[in-house]
């Protein structure tokens, strides 16, 4: 691959979805909505998460907020902008800014990618190795989950970027979206492309198709060892939630192997299917990982109420079924301790049988 006569534009052009006004108005409507609802939405989780203690303190919570951070992110690299750009005629970005969301899209998709493979891990081990999920899923591993997740996609989005800034642009300036991507950017390039093309599409599909191999597996998993012990409610239940949980998958996953892993083609339906990804998807996260489940939907009401000053007499807690936490719940011991010390131990032995208190021999591993 040549690199010679490498120039670099002082800007791009983006063409968005149409030039007429009224087409953009009602696109700026649809699209400051659904910008709108996810914000609020992906906030209203983190914030469920990391002030509930017994939340924070469980693996798969700790998990989705992370996954909430990211879809605040994937939400946010470009949507701001191209709500500006559908009231105004000044479409263009400069070349840093059209690298910078290059780089934060693919750090943050390659980093969900990665996560959402651990999340369907943490609900493999809870359903099919119940008594070995304090040890597999403990804070030092939901830690290094996390961490392993950034570092891919750190070094997706770097190599994607080596890419992009040693590309030689010349002539057209025009990007055919409402963001910066490489697909896009190579259409500009003066030089024979194929190879850059082969690389791209390597790099992304690796990626993608070992994240989704192991969030299918994981999935078909789960049913197997459901189906296997035949209880109807419980199969119909987690039926449910997976099917629920591969149409988001795919609805990600799908978009982004139809348009990086044929990179010369490009058309209208691109920027339909690239709206998915990086709009429609975070939007619909947390209202199918996050608001099916009863202790989070309890944190998000007692979370409401308190922030909208609304006191009510009755007391929203979050019922223990079952939940894993890697520490106990200090919260639910009394305020004030009884000065009695028989008083103070039959008080803390029933709050235990009601199950407000984890024994600490429950928290150990389980071999």
């Amino acid at each position: 691959m040549a690199w010679e006569n490498k120039t670099e534009p002082n800007d791009f052009i983006l063409l968005g979805f149409s030039q007429f006004w009224e087409v953009r108005l009602v696109l700026f409507i649809i699209f400051l909505l659904l910008y709108m609802a996810t914000l609020f939405s992906n906030i209203l989780v983190l914030l469920a998460i990391f002030q509930e203690p017994r939340l924070f303190n469980s693996p798969m919570f700790f998990l989705l907020g992370h996954l909430a951070f990211l879809d605040l992110g994937i939400s946010s690299f470009a949507m701001p902008r191209a709500l500006v750009d559908f009231l105004t005629q000044h479409q263009v970005i400069s070349f840093q800014g059209c690298m910078a969301q290059l780089f934060f899209l693919h750090l943050f998709g390659g980093s969900e990618m990665i996560l959402l493979m651990f999340m369907a891990y943490d609900r493999y081990v809870a359903i099919c190795h119940p008594l070995h999920y304090a040890s597999r899923m403990s804070r030092h591993h939901c830690i290094g989950f996390v961490l392993i997740a950034w570092s891919f996609g750190l070094l997706h989005t770097s190599v994607q970027l080596g890419f992009a800034v040693n590309i030689p642009f010349c002539g057209s300036n025009h990007v055919d979206s409402f963001f910066c991507d490489m697909p896009l950017l190579i259409k500009l390039a003066c030089m024979d492309t194929y190879l850059l093309e082969v690389m791209m599409a390597a790099n992304n599909g690796i990626l993608t198709l070992v994240s989704l191999a192991a969030l299918l597996l994981s999935y078909g998993l789960i049913l197997y060892t459901i189906c296997s012990r035949g209880t109807p409610g419980g199969t119909s239940k987690a039926i449910s939630t997976c099917t629920s949980h591969l149409i988001v998958v795919s609805m990600y996953f799908g978009p982004i192997m139809f348009i990086y892993l044929q990179p010369n083609i490009h058309s209208l339906f691109d920027k339909v299917l690239s709206v998915f990804y990086t709009s429609v998807t975070p939007f619909m996260n947390p209202t199918v990982y996050a608001l099916k489940n009863k202790e989070m939907k309890a944190a998000m009401r007692k979370l409401l109420t308190k922030r909208s000053g609304v006191f009510s007499t009755q007391i929203v807690t979050i019922q223990p079924g079952g939940l894993f936490c890697w520490k106990p719940n200090k919260k639910s011991l009394p305020l004030k301790a009884s000065l009695n010390p028989m008083s103070l131990t039959r008080s803390v032995v029933a709050r235990v049988e009601k199950g407000f208190i984890e024994p600490r021999d429950r928290l150990g591993t389980n071999n």
